[in-house]
């Protein structure tokens, strides 16, 4: 089995492999710290609770964008696994080519969501990851990486709104059933929800003019992502394991670059 992880600003997320069906998931929270005997246990925990051994997990693949986080889980992984976990970085063979100035500003989960969004959906594809930011991405049909919009999160919105004006209180964030809201808490529900469908409907609708095709398919993922993609036609798809089916998928072809060159040194 494959254990893949995905390291956001917010949650770490956790996948479990079994060539390619994921068989479960779970979250831990990112801004907690933790020793390596921390996140070896309350990995093994959980694994224990699916009826999972240590020795049953072959290999781990990590994407992360927070760089803090890694020793102690990194540490972790080798005490409790046995295994040195590959991580995706610039040299990972992701088989997307990125079209930019410095590769190396790209993000190790926009990288695992264009993948996985290309390898399972086709290109070319518009990614959009409703996380800490909202990104935007344009995979090309030959699978380059050539277009990137990053906005702040509906979460980060949500904090400055209630963190920089004094009354306004912190909210659940949902979908009002009308954006002609008449309290407080519905009026601020139908700004950021509501704004965040038009900025999509906008960004995506904008995205595929200057690329000048317009027939992309356009896949969201993230936690809010559902939310937004039920309300508008902008969104073909919604796959809230797509950044962990990419790193899987980064994964297979780290191996397969390694089994050939292994074969070709022979």
């Amino acid at each position: 089995m494959l254990l893949a992880i995905d390291i956001g600003n917010t949650n770490l997320n956790f996948g479990i492999f079994h060539n390619a069906e994921l068989q479960f998931t779970f979250r831990l929270t990112t801004n907690l710290p933790r020793t390596s005997n921390e996140f070896g246990e309350a990995i093994v925990e959980v694994l224990t609770r699916h009826n999972i051994r240590e020795s049953q997990i072959h290999d781990v693949i990590i994407a992360s964008v927070v760089p803090k986080v890694m020793y102690s889980l990194v540490s972790g992984i080798k005490k409790y696994f046995g295994r040195t976990p590959y991580v995706v970085g610039n040299d990972t063979k992701s088989g997307i080519q990125v079209a930019a100035a410095n590769p190396g500003e790209i993000g190790a989960d926009r990288i695992v969501d264009a993948v996985g969004a290309y390898e399972l959906y086709g290109g070319p594809v518009i990614v959009i990851d409703y996380g800490t930011a909202t990104t935007y991405d344009l995979v090309t049909g030959d699978g380059i990486f050539a277009a990137r919009v990053t906005c702040p999160g509906i979460k980060i919105s949500a904090r400055a709104l209630w963190s920089n004006t004094a009354q306004l209180p912190e909210i659940e964030i949902k979908k009002p059933k009308t954006i002609l809201a008449q309290n407080t808490i519905t009026s601020m529900q139908a700004g950021l929800v509501y704004g965040t469908i038009g900025q999509t409907e906008y960004i995506v609708r904008k995205m595929k003019q200057e690329f000048g095709i317009k027939d992309i398919r356009v896949v969201a993922t993230g936690g809010l992502g559902r939310c937004i993609s039920e309300a508008t036609d902008a969104i073909d798809i919604y796959d809230p394991d797509l950044t962990l089916h990419g790193t899987r998928l980064v994964y297979e072809k780290t191996k397969a670059a390694e089994e050939k060159e292994g074969s070709a040194g022979e």
